[in-house]
């Protein structure tokens, strides 16, 4: 009950001086991170006690599910195949890229790491987070093609991720303990059952109310709170009844919703201010109250590695997918800094966690996660608001028809 006191009269507090700290170095992660990492060093039992209980879990799977239904509900295909092709340059070669880089670094630095288990790093440390980034996808100085790239690469590339991390920690099962087939059955059920339940629900759920809103019978209220439970209902029936992947479910089920109800993205949007946030910070404030005990394991190469996946893993990658868009280096060079790791990573870490129960997990794996999204909580939220006004100086001589601006 501490935990929640302190949450909820933090979230108080933080509203109060919100529109302030959007113009200011202090994000919202960053806040409730710092301030769950003070509570963990005060009250080390209380913070132990409450945190290491399945309701936060629950909780924290929940948000990032809700957060993957609404993000596929805000993207359009038109809106990733646009002529610019931006976003699709950014998910189609930037993030595998940036999968195959961050597994190879995680193999060079990481004591005896296997090459599946430094894959399961790369993925998880691989979604960015527009949470963290909100400065950049939001400010006017940055050129609308610019921010729409980062906003649909951060919507999309935490979806994308889940398949290939179950398919991951299946490789590791086979690797470690053979029974190839029972290890690849289970990804093919987590993927194959978390796709069939997202678009069966997405879908007849767009029918039924794009079919209910046509006639008028639903206030504006019960469209918010229908998408909700549409995508609840979706993480549910995927992960506990069918033996599917619910991130999947929901994430399937928000981009079915899309193409059949053209009015999902706007009701979405109202839960996106509010209890969204909410939710989010939440995760935040809880990552940092858990973490902070273990902050004495983490070793200097882990935090080598951390710097890394925040630079070079996540930099190089997104250079090399830009080639031949006639960007200004600059442009590229913004792109490659703002790709926070925040939400996903450690919601994905956590998940993590609880699949490969039957194998063990691979401590290395956990404290590289937490270093790196640590090192971005900070570094992001720090830089979001400098970074913005330095690169808007940067371009500020370029012509209408340059490339950022198409």
């Amino acid at each position: 009950m501490e935990l929640a006191i302190v949450f909820l009269t933090l979230v108080f507090l933080f509203s109060l001086f919100s529109k302030r700290a959007k113009s200011s170095i202090i994000s919202g992660p960053l806040a409730f991170t710092a301030v769950g990492l003070l509570v963990s060093f005060a009250w080390p039992a209380v913070s132990a006690w409450e945190i290491d209980t399945p309701v936060i879990m629950v909780l924290a799977e929940l948000t990032l599910a809700v957060v993957l239904f609404s993000d596929a509900t805000h993207t359009s295909l038109k809106e990733v195949t646009r002529e610019s092709l931006l976003p699709l340059r950014l998910l189609g070669v930037g993030m595998p890229l940036t999968v195959v880089v961050g597994a190879l670094v995680a193999m060079l630095l990481l004591t005896d790491i296997p090459v599946w288990e430094a894959a399961i790093l790369a993925v998880i440390l691989a979604p960015t987070d527009a949470s963290l980034g909100a400065a950049v996808v939001e400010s006017r100085l940055v050129p609308l093609r610019i921010r729409e790239a980062l906003e649909v690469e951060a919507g999309l590339n935490d979806g994308l991720s889940v398949p290939l991390l179950m398919l991951f920690i299946a490789l590791t099962g086979v690797e470690l303990y053979g029974s190839g087939q029972a290890w690849l059955l289970f990804a093919g059920q987590q993927i194959g059952g978390g796709i069939l339940v997202g678009l069966a629900l997405g879908w007849l759920g767009g029918v039924l109310m794009t079919w209910a809103d046509g006639h008028d019978w639903m206030t504006e209220p019960a469209k918010h709170l229908a998408m909700l439970g549409l995508a609840v209902l979706a993480w549910g029936l995927a992960d506990h009844v069918v033996g599917g992947n619910g991130f999947i479910a929901t994430f399937v089920a928000g981009a079915a919703l899309r193409m059949r109800y053209d009015d999902s993205h706007r009701h979405m949007a109202r839960f996106d201010e509010s209890w969204g946030d909410l939710a989010i910070y939440f995760v935040f404030f809880v990552f940092g109250a858990s973490v902070a005990p273990r902050l004495q394991e983490i070793s200097g190469l882990i935090w080598l590695y951390a710097l890394l996946s925040l630079t070079l893993v996540r930099m190089v990658p997104v250079a090399l997918s830009l080639l031949g868009s006639r960007l200004q280096p600059a442009s590229a060079l913004f792109m490659g800094w703002f790709g926070p790791r925040g939400l996903a990573s450690v919601v994905l870490g956590m998940v993590y966690l609880e699949q490969v129960t039957d194998i063990g997990s691979n401590s290395q794996i956990v404290l590289a996660v937490i270093a790196t999204v640590l090192l971005s909580v900070l570094a992001h939220g720090v830089s979001a608001n400098p970074g913005v006004r330095l690169y808007a100086r940067s371009i500020a001589g370029l012509g209408p028809d340059s490339p950022e601006f198409e």
